[in-house]
């Protein structure tokens, strides 16, 4: 005698899921093959006659019809595997581990896979499966410096309380200047980008001049305001603060947010600053020009219009360079500064603890 088959009997909310596991177009096909199984069973018919009309065989009709009586709807996913097992044991990632952080290859500065797989055995696509896992990247690498700045943690203070609650009635603008930016011409015609091809230029250039780009970003509002000239000089300078003056009405308090080049602190700089006492000065940490906002517009500025583009004369340079200022004045957004002081304390303490040679200087 056959083997009783389970009584399988779905509730109204159950014979709708199946339902849409089988009209739904990105339900895969097994699954929507295990809900007719189900919705045929319950329709009184037995094995045989599922087996049938699926063209299956009725021992799967069987086990799918047992599964969801026993797990109901749950019962139609795959159960989890437990895949082919480790190769490599824990003590074997310990020591590829130990062998990439604390040694290096004869002759080299850093392990590659294959370097690493050869002195320890090993695959190449296993020391690179185990250093995907542990975030190890042994041919990369950043730079860092740490302020020796004496009124670090004053200034950090200073600054990150005039992005985070800059005051009432008054303009914070951070300045600085680019220096040394090159017209470059491109030795050959560019060839344009088409569909599957990147934009490709030869890797040589030519040379015809430098300028440069003085800065001061409204931290509120984010305009800014820019003045090119062929030197960097104290004189320059000068100049820039005469159109920042011009610029920003009086009386109006401004804060500037500058760095400590030897062209900011010059005696004529100096007695300028003197006249005016609407102007309120915050110098960086030394070595700290991250903390300076404008450079994310110089960043910018490179980045869009600066490093693919072809200038052959200076003033096409500098044409180009205030093309980019009107474009970006036009809809200005302020860049949001998110860390607070403490943030950053942390984040050179991290660095400090991880650098021998620096435990004690920024205790």
């Amino acid at each position: 005698m056959a083997r009783p088959k389970k009584e399988l009997i779905l509730t109204s909310e159950e014979r709708q899921s199946l339902e849409r596991l089988i009209r739904r177009h990105k339900t895969a096909q097994q699954l929507a093959l295990r809900a007719r199984i189900v919705l045929a069973c319950a329709a009184g018919r037995s094995n045989q006659e599922v087996a049938r009309e699926l063209r299956l065989v009725p021992q799967t009709v069987g086990k799918w019809r047992a599964r969801f009586v026993q797990d109901r709807l749950d019962g139609l996913l795959d159960e989890p595997r437990s895949g082919t097992p480790r190769t490599v044991a824990d003590d074997q990632v310990e020591a590829v581990l130990v062998r990439t952080l604390e040694t290096k290859p004869e002759g080299a500065t850093h392990w590659s896979t294959r370097s690493l797989a050869r002195d320890m055995g090993l695959s190449h696509m296993t020391v690179a499966r185990i250093w995907r896992a542990f975030g190890l990247e042994p041919h990369r690498s950043e730079t860092f410096k740490l302020s020796p700045d004496p009124f670090f943690i004053e200034k950090v203070r200073d600054i990150v309380g005039l992005y985070l609650s800059p005051p009432q009635h008054a303009v914070v603008l951070s300045v600085d200047e680019k220096s040394q930016i090159q017209a470059l011409d491109r030795t050959q015609p560019l060839l344009p980008m088409l569909p599957g091809q990147a934009e490709r230029r030869t890797f040589d250039y030519r040379r015809h001049g430098t300028t440069t780009l003085f800065a001061a970003l409204d931290v509120q509002t984010g305009r800014v305001l820019g003045a090119t000239h062929r030197r960097h000089r104290s004189k320059e300078f000068h100049s820039f603060l005469q159109l920042i003056d011009v610029t920003v009405p009086a009386p109006t308090e401004i804060h500037l947010i500058l760095d400590n080049y030897g062209t900011h602190k010059t005696p004529t700089i100096r007695r300028w600053f003197a006249r005016r006492p609407r102007y309120h000065l915050h110098f960086t940490p030394t070595y700290s020009s991250w903390i300076n906002l404008v450079e994310r517009v110089f960043a910018d500025l490179f980045q869009k219009q600066i490093r693919r583009g072809v200038h052959r004369s200076v003033p096409a340079l500098e044409a180009s360079i205030h093309e980019f200022l009107d474009a970006r004045n036009r809809d200005p957004k302020p860049y949001v500064w998110v860390k607070t002081a403490d943030d950053i304390f942390q984040t050179v303490v991290r660095f400090a603890q991880r650098t021998p040679a620096t435990q004690g200087q920024h205790d």
